[in-house]
């Protein structure tokens, strides 16, 4: 295996580590306020993003607020809370 390959290897398995953290809980999504327009509540009650391979960029909520979403590594770096935070899996990190 070259390289290239087990840098590849590598980096997914720490992308899939960090994901592992989540636990849909749509906070960071505003679920507890005004939700992004894209995240849906499963009937299992956790949420997910309809268009999250492609979700960074500017959005709109359910009452038709602008949005930004952001990578939640740039949101806990810049120190950022939201409502629900305290279950985020992500905090702390």
């Amino acid at each position: 295996m070259s390289d290239l390959n087990r840098y590849n290897d590598w980096l997914t398995c720490k992308s899939v580590a960090w994901e592992s953290l989540c636990a849909n809980c749509g906070a960071c999504c505003g679920a507890l306020e005004d939700p992004c327009e894209h995240l849906k509540k499963g009937s299992d009650g956790k949420f997910s993003c309809e268009t999250y391979e492609s979700r960074f960029g500017i959005h709109h909520t359910v009452s038709g607020k602008l949005a930004k979403c952001v990578p939640i590594r740039e949101k806990i770096s810049r120190g950022e809370s939201w409502p629900g935070d305290e279950h985020c899996g992500y905090k702390g990190r």
